[in-house]
């Protein structure tokens, strides 16, 4: 019978698949009988047994036809920028915007850096810059290159 792979426990490999009959087939690791491993939306060939899914297998795509997995995958974003080096530059040259610059933000920058030419505005841009090198000390690579990339 054909179906779809509707879900995977990545912890035990149990799961389940949808038969072409509207029923829903229970499997684990040791029923699918191809190598590598099960994947949600998968199309799949399978033996019903009871409410079982026996002797799964990978239904070959058609000529021509786009893989599930090539659809859902989402292409991940990169940045040259480091975001400990950014954080470094804001601790020691923060006042004067330079972490600001790095990571192609110039209009923070100018501002930080005419701030930093007078006392009172050094009250303002220490603290500003600070609490930036905190925050990219405490983001995900991934949430920094979304932010950051050019």
């Amino acid at each position: 019978m054909r179906g779809q792979v509707l879900g995977v426990d990545r912890r035990t490999g149990e799961g389940m698949v949808a038969g072409d009959d509207g029923q829903r087939y229970a499997f684990t690791p040791e029923d699918w009988a191809h190598r590598g491993e099960p994947a949600v939306g998968l199309p799949v060939d399978f033996e019903p047994r009871d409410n079982r899914a026996l002797s799964i297998f990978p239904v070959p795509a058609a000529p021509g036809s786009v893989p599930v997995a090539a659809v859902a995958a989402p292409t991940p974003v990169t940045t040259s920028r480091n975001r400990i080096v950014a954080a470094l530059l804001a601790f020691f040259f923060g006042t004067l915007g330079i972490h600001r610059f790095y990571l192609g933000r110039n209009g923070s920058g100018i501002a930080m850096l005419v701030l930093s030419l007078t006392i009172i505005g050094l009250f303002v841009s220490a603290p500003w810059a600070l609490i930036d090198a905190v925050r990219y000390l405490l983001m995900s690579d991934e949430e920094f290159a979304a932010r950051y990339a050019r």
